[in-house]
């Protein structure tokens, strides 16, 4: 794949995809570090697993990471402590506090299985290849289109589509006032209809 394809598909521009190839930057010969959302958009671009970008870029060791596939199946996983999944072509990853757990996909049954249990643990499809739990999510970053698991903003997060931003948008919203226990603020149009609302501080 050609440097200008591959910056097409990742939203990336060329002259910083050819840095990273060669982790440095050209103008000023620092190392590059990508960011786990960069290196989100290279493994859609790639079709490269992203697991094995986040540990070569350092923000993961492999020794975090359980890749014992047989006879493990992807029904053994407690889907309730999951944050959220990677579907890659032959492979699940699972990313929960502290750890990351990567299963096979066995065969069609078992993906069709896997995706109406996810259904029931209340997982939204966000982006190609990511579905997220809707019980975990604790911040929202609507300008950014990135959901935290952590009300603060702290430790992981995962960056969603545009697409699915506008589908979920007030989902998400409420889901937020949920796991942390907070009200929503309603803001009105001059119809009175209820046009936005958002997160109060305020503990309800």
């Amino acid at each position: 794949m050609s440097l200008r394809e591959a910056a097409r598909k990742s939203g990336l521009s060329h002259a910083y995809i050819r840095d990273l190839e060669l982790e440095r930057n050209r103008s000023t010969n620092d190392k590059i570090t990508p960011s786990p959302d960069t290196l989100q958009k290279l493994s859609a671009a790639y079709g490269y697993p992203y697991t094995d970008l986040m540990i070569k870029a350092g923000h993961l060791m492999s020794s975090h990471i359980s890749s014992s596939f047989a006879p493990q199946r992807n029904e053994d996983i407690d889907l309730s402590n999951v944050y959220f999944i990677e579907i890659g072509m032959k492979e699940i990853t699972y990313y929960q506090k502290g750890a990351t757990i990567t299963r096979s996909i066995e065969s069609l049954l078992d993906f069709s299985s896997f995706l109406d249990r996810l259904e029931e643990n209340d997982f939204k499809k966000m982006d190609t290849d990511l579905y997220v739990n809707f019980n975990h999510i604790r911040k929202y970053d609507e300008r950014r289109g990135q959901l935290y698991f952590n009300e603060n903003g702290e430790g992981p997060y995962v960056t969603i589509s545009a697409i699915r931003q506008r589908k979920y948008h007030e989902q998400l919203l409420r889901k937020v006032a949920i796991n942390t226990k907070k009200s929503l603020e309603f803001s009105f149009s001059k119809s009175g209809k209820a046009s936005a609302f958002s997160t109060a501080e305020k503990n309800v």
